[in-house]
């Protein structure tokens, strides 16, 4: 019951996604055959929303909920690992047809067949966990 509070949130997020369009498969076929701005407006605003954020977090000025610093670990840099994972995730994307937030919307909203897509992200994230230890991280 104390959690009900990120419930609400992710509810309202998941209809703010819903009504922006985020997750209609039209929307991301347009992204992906260069024929629309509206998925590259929203997935750029997000990222200068969230350099904005990281910022703020490691000047000390956002804080938890209790009044803590948030400690962000600096990113090994490495042109490889960033290529390799962006490849991925970009086909994984591209062939289901929605990243892994939307695929819980859509499930929510009725789309039966994001199962199928739901069960690969799954399988996906437990065959990554099996073999992170010889990845180049």
């Amino acid at each position: 019951m104390k959690n009900i509070k990120f419930l609400i949130v992710g509810i309202f997020f998941g209809i703010i996604l819903s009504k922006a369009e985020v997750i209609s498969w039209y929307r991301i076929y347009e992204m992906f055959k260069f024929q629309s701005f509206h998925m590259y407006g929203v997935i750029g605003s997000a990222v200068v929303l969230g350099s904005i954020l990281m910022i703020l977090f490691k000047k000390g000025i956002i804080k938890t909920y209790f009044g803590h610093k948030i400690h962000v670990d600096p990113k090994k840099k490495g042109f490889k690992r960033n290529m390799f994972g962006g490849i991925i995730f970009g086909l994984g994307w591209a062939l289901g047809g929605a990243c892994p937030g939307p695929m819980f919307i859509l499930l929510g909203r009725g789309a039966a067949a994001i199962v199928i897509v739901l069960i690969g992200a799954l399988f996906g994230a437990f065959l990554y966990h099996a073999t992170k230890k010889h990845l180049p991280h």
